[in-house]
């Protein structure tokens, strides 16, 4: 009952209704971020981003100031935990195919969400809403200024062929051309075709699919795929 009092004294209620603030704020900034990664269908959107940073607000103030009847206590052991539970939670957005990674931004920015809500929950305002749009304005400025973020792909093409040196000659021939970095390569011998598996490294905003298109209209190539 004297809880109760206490917690209705106006100056308790102003309190709270701070805190209350720093959740509310904390998840419009994840919001923000997540709304960026929504806009170019990456798997983590909004609603994960907002969740994530109310989540790390809420358990900032409950590690800073829900412990106040305990004596001696520390602060900051609930709060550390975020930021590897917020680790765990990227790590399932992160997915390997084919040899290629994806999802790594995507989960870079959960783990940085989590840190913008930890700093709105810890009452750093300025460095919590500076972060935030600061973690927008990278991903929108890299995204769209291709030569401040370029940096090689590597992919897989597969073709199948009767008529194997010639095709292996021109592709080598090609790949020399267009600065392609030919890692490694993989053959079939399944008669009457032959398939062949080129590991590759191709340079910075290469376009990828005009090469399959040209290639595909060879009639020496029966299929290509990559």
């Amino acid at each position: 009952m004297d809880y109760l009092f206490s917690f209705f004294r106006s100056s308790d209620i102003l309190f709270q209704l701070e805190l209350l603030l720093r959740i509310i704020l904390a998840c419009f900034l994840g919001y923000i971020i997540g709304y960026e990664r929504k806009s170019r269908d990456k798997s983590a959107g909004m609603r994960t981003h907002a969740i994530v940073s109310l989540g790390a607000a809420l358990i900032m103030i409950v590690s800073k100031y829900c412990f106040g009847d305990i004596p001696d206590y520390d602060a900051s052991r609930v709060a550390a935990q975020i930021v590897s539970g917020v680790g765990f939670l990227g790590a399932g957005i992160i997915f390997v195919r084919n040899n290629m990674v994806s999802g790594l931004t995507t989960a870079a920015g959960i783990w940085t969400t989590a840190g913008v809500g930890m700093a709105i929950g810890a009452g750093s305002y300025f460095i919590g809403i500076c972060a935030g749009l600061l973690v927008v304005f990278i991903q929108i400025l890299l995204h769209r200024i291709r030569f401040l973020s370029a940096e090689p792909v590597r992919g897989y093409v597969k073709i199948t062929t009767d008529h194997f040196d010639e095709v292996m000659t021109d592709m080598q021939a090609a790949f020399n051309k267009d600065k392609i970095k030919m890692l490694g390569f993989k053959i079939n011998k399944s008669k009457p075709d032959i398939k062949i598996e080129f590991d590759l490294l191709y340079p910075s905003g290469y376009d990828k699919n005009s090469f399959l298109l040209l290639w595909s209209k060879d009639p020496r190539i029966h299929g290509i795929s990559g």
